[in-house]
């Protein structure tokens, strides 16, 4: 895989002049980046695949969501349809796409909408709104942001920083330079200080630029189809649990996973995948054949919005299936400083607004 990589070199070469040519068009004016009078905080990555936006977007709506009329802005990858449109509880990952579903079913009290042109769904929500956080749109520079939110994912920091694709990067590396704050993510919940120095050293933020880590917390399990059950499981009480995922980086729960369980079967699949009926046949064939006495179907989240359709529902219902929640916290130390760095930019903005 390697090889293939070094061989797509030239392509990356291409890539990266495109995005370079871009990047400058907006930065002389030749390209219109539009500035709102409300205050737009944007979560993004320079990678492709999850460093963690959609916990962090969910840490921002808990920290937010109560102090001021909210919406969450998503592009609503997946999703069948175009245009802007205000999601529902009802809708499906095919008109929301999954993350945006999963922002409107489980915070109540904010707005969720999804547009692939950011601007035109700003206007739409603006004059209803104190403050719109805008999920992964880190590269949608025809919207200038008042706050960006830059992620890297520690587990994959140490990888090439080459664009795509020999590389993971859909963005040069020097656009961190547009960032007002760095969040390392997914950091062992114990981060020694050298692991700190040495991602700050591969990151080389500005002297501008606040850098804060983060970790992934999990929840106990939850069941995916029925509302109620009378004892929730736990997953160190099970001999096998079956990982079902459609994300992009399952490391870190399947890491999560092996720790607790003594045997960790996982059907990987790629991110936003709309799993089929084949997919989850195999999958409940596996689960029913297999001789262990205590065993699980374990989802995400985000992938549990995937399986709420009849035909998938139908091959589950029997089965004992449940999603996995995660939050993202920050090391003690740094939760505060955070807190007070965004609450801060949304008062001013509010204010001078």
């Amino acid at each position: 895989m390697q090889y293939l990589r070094l061989l797509l070199l030239p392509f990356s070469l291409l890539y990266g002049l495109v995005i370079w040519c871009r990047n400058m068009a907006y930065d002389l004016g030749l390209f219109q980046s539009r500035k709102f009078n409300l205050p737009i905080i944007c979560v993004g990555n320079l990678a492709v695949g999850g460093a963690g936006k959609t916990p962090m977007t969910e840490y921002l709506i808990r920290l937010l969501g109560n102090k001021y009329r909210t919406a969450v802005l998503s592009r609503g990858y997946g999703r069948k349809v175009k245009g802007f449109r205000l999601v529902e509880f009802t809708d499906t990952p095919l008109e929301a796409g999954d993350e945006p579903l999963q922002f409107r079913r489980k915070f109540k009290n904010i707005t969720v909408a999804v547009s692939e042109k950011r601007a035109t769904g700003i206007e739409i929500l603006q004059d209803k709104h104190h403050l719109i956080i805008l999920d992964d749109a880190f590269q949608h520079r025809a919207v200038k942001a008042g706050l960006n939110i830059l992620l890297f994912d520690y587990t994959r920091l140490f990888e090439p920083l080459v664009v795509l694709p020999a590389g993971n990067l859909r963005d040069s590396f020097s656009q961190r330079a547009r960032a007002n704050l760095i969040v390392i993510t997914k950091t062992p919940e114990h981060l020694t200080a050298e692991q700190r120095e040495a991602a700050i050293r591969r990151i080389r933020p500005l002297d501008t630029q606040k850098v804060f880590f983060s970790y992934l917390s999990y929840g106990s399990l939850r069941p995916v189809f029925k509302v109620e059950q009378a004892a929730v499981p736990s997953i160190e009480s099970q001999s096998t649990i079956f990982l079902l995922t459609g994300i992009a980086n399952p490391y870190p729960l399947l890491t999560r996973l092996e720790e607790a369980a003594a045997k960790v079967i996982h059907h990987d699949y790629p991110d936003h995948h709309v799993f089929s009926k084949k997919n989850i046949a195999k999958l409940a064939e596996a689960f029913k054949s297999d001789p262990a006495e205590e065993k699980l179907i374990v989802t995400t989240e985000k992938d549990a919005q995937r399986l709420g359709v009849p035909e998938l529902e139908e091959l589950l219902k029997d089965l004992p299936v449940y999603y996995l929640p995660v939050e993202a916290k920050f090391h003690q130390a740094e939760e505060e400083l955070f807190n007070s760095v965004i609450e801060a930019y949304v008062t001013r903005d509010l204010q001078h607004n």
